[in-house]
């Protein structure tokens, strides 16, 4: 495996574009102007991206008052994204990085143990990027449970 430089506090976020659950194209440039949250989860649906999804999604209400929108991007086909935001009423926008180029960029592409082995994919990484594009913070290889509360709780909310 490669290693991929990891993005740090103060740097411009790298762009993307990116098709959503409906299969629009959602860029990072959308959100000029607005603090947005970008996290990597790996796989739509499973347990630890579900607990983390439904967290975010019962967190929206607090974190849209704020000024904050938020985006999640998986490796995942665009069905398998609408399925997962469908089943569990996700209302934010899911992206699909098939082929995970964005997450190899933004470094949150690695080696991570799955069920002893040690494979290759998606580290679950969470930025918050400024009004600017600018990263405010990142964090990468992040557990799913109690994950948003602890962003919340850094962004005052």
């Amino acid at each position: 495996m490669t290693a991929l430089t990891k993005l740090t506090a103060g740097q411009q976020a790298p762009t993307f574009t990116l098709p959503d659950a409906t299969g629009r194209e959602i860029s990072l440039e959308d959100y000029r102007g607005r603090r947005t949250v970008v996290y990597f989860y790996p796989k739509a649906a499973t347990p630890g991206c579900t607990t983390e999804a439904c967290d975010f999604r019962d967190s929206l209400d607090a974190l849209n008052a704020a000024g904050v929108s938020v985006i999640g991007i998986s490796p995942d086909p665009v069905e398998d994204i609408a399925s997962f935001a469908e089943d569990f009423s996700l209302t934010f926008p899911l992206l699909s990085d098939d082929g995970a180029l964005v997450a190899r960029e933004w470094g949150a592409w690695g080696e991570r143990i799955v069920n002893g082995e040690v494979r290759e994919g998606i580290l679950r990484s969470t930025a918050v990027i400024s009004p600017e594009g600018e990263v405010e913070t990142i964090d990468y290889g992040v557990t799913a449970d109690g994950h948003v509360a602890a962003l919340r709780t850094r962004l005052g909310l």
